[in-house]
């Protein structure tokens, strides 16, 4: 039996979800500006209201709490 169209939009926003926690983690490690101009490039294809420079700051935040 095919997928409904809703199970595919839930797939594709899981997908995505991962994806850009992925491309978060390798933005925080890198070093080179230029990486991480491609990598905030990456995010914005994929999402293109995302905010990758608040979303690093909470992180960080978060991570200084603890």
């Amino acid at each position: 039996m095919p997928r409904i169209e809703r199970d595919r939009e839930i797939a594709k926003r899981r997908h995505r979800k991962v994806k850009i926690q992925k491309l978060i983690a390798k933005y925080m490690k890198a070093t080179a500006q230029a990486d991480k101009v491609v990598l905030a490039t990456k995010v914005r294809r994929l999402s293109p209201f995302y905010n990758l420079e608040e979303r690093v700051a909470v992180i960080k935040a978060e991570q200084a709490k603890k």
